[in-house]
């Protein structure tokens, strides 16, 4: 891998490797933009094939941290740190302490949160060093578990997808296949299921399906046929690339609309689906609830503050459909100009500022 060069195409700012001999510590920071502010991203522990390979991981994530920040409407930019371990028995307390020490030395470019192979308490430990990470224990004015503020967004970013499809946001009524019932689309159930709609679930955890059935009075469905039921809406919220070539051709629905990252498995689906017409709400800009609700803690968390921005995603979602209709592209494409016209309009603000203060000084130096 070429690092400079990749760092160059996508304009990243920063790249870097940490190492504590004693605990272990094998971390990579990468900060893509902070063109909007620090760059805000999580922790991922993961027991990488090889180096290379978590550089890649920790670059692609912070990037996508940076769109989907700048869609989310946060003053944040994007950055993600990738560990390269076992999580489940590599950790130690020193190992967090020593990546704390150098998050601190960052001077608050970067803020970190957990991610995949970390926890509320491994954000704890971070926190004994430094005051640049979110997600710790709400004794320490943390928001605490973000599944159910994750749905919420989902769930109003749904209804500004279904507008679009349907003519009206009401969701009652309406037949919706849900792929995976975890934490965050078992709390998303329990919206649509509230406002009226009529629920289809599947999982590979057969207990997972039971409490949505019990709760929710869904019909179970086997995970191979959740793609052709007969549903007006979509909602992908377990694995990613489950739009695909396999499965475009069982849609039915008119809306997809999940929690699930990287829903598309390559540029070419989202392409198909705008063709057959159906209504794509973009997987970082609906499932950005999360990353709305740990941001507020910067400022002092307060959870009603904190959900009024999470019912932004609805208008973010509408305004992404708004971009897909005024320029003829599809809505993932839509999405990324979204977040790139916002930090482009920021980004030409300041350096008009700094413009004028050079002609300011220059001429009081000619003065």
């Amino acid at each position: 891998m070429k690092i400079f060069e990749y760092m160059v195409k996508y304009d990243y700012e920063q790249l870097l490797f940490c190492q504590d001999a004693k605990s272990g510590l094998k971390a990579i920071i990468a900060i893509h933009d902070t063109t909007l502010g620090p760059a805000l991203g999580g922790t991922r522990m993961w027991t990488y094939e090889n180096e290379e390979a978590a550089i890649e991981d920790a670059l692609r994530l912070a990037r996508g941290m940076t769109y989907k920040n700048a869609a989310a409407g946060l003053n944040l930019g994007g950055g993600k740190t990738v560990i390269i371990g076992d999580p489940k028995k590599d950790k130690n307390e020193e190992m967090f302490r020593a990546f704390g020490r150098f998050i601190q030395g960052l001077n608050g470019r970067y803020i970190t949160a957990e991610d995949v192979g970390t926890t509320v308490q491994d954000m704890d430990i971070i926190h004994e060093e430094t005051n640049f990470v979110t997600g710790i224990s709400p004794a320490f004015g943390s928001s605490g578990n973000p599944s159910p503020v994750t749905a919420y967004g989902c769930y109003v970013g749904m209804k500004a997808a279904a507008k679009e499809a349907f003519g009206s946001d009401s969701l009652e009524g309406k037949k919706v296949a849900v792929q995976g019932v975890g934490n965050v689309a078992f709390e998303l159930c329990r919206y649509l299921h509230e406002e009226g709609a009529q629920l289809f679930v599947t999982d590979i955890n057969k207990d997972a399906v039971n409490r949505a059935v019990e709760a929710f009075q869904a019909k179970a469905v086997d995970p191979n046929d959740i793609y052709s039921v007969d549903a007006d809406i979509f909602s992908p919220c377990a694995l990613g690339a489950i739009i695909n070539d396999q499965t475009i051709p069982q849609f039915k629905a008119k809306v997809i609309a999940g929690s699930a990252n990287n829903q598309l498995k390559d540029t070419k689906h989202g392409d198909k689906i705008h063709e057959m017409g159906i209504v794509y709400a973009p997987d970082y800009v609906i499932n950005a609830g999360g990353v709305i609700n740990v941001a507020d803690e910067l400022y002092g968390y307060n959870k009603e503050r904190a959900l009024k921005r999470v019912e932004t995603i609805y208008n973010n979602v509408a305004k992404v459909i708004e971009i897909s209709k005024r320029d003829n592209i599809p809505t993932y494409v839509a999405a990324d100009r979204m977040a790139e016209e916002r930090i482009e309009k920021i980004r030409s603000s300041r350096s008009q500022f700094l413009l004028n203060n050079k002609h300011i000084l220059a001429n009081r130096m000619n003065g």
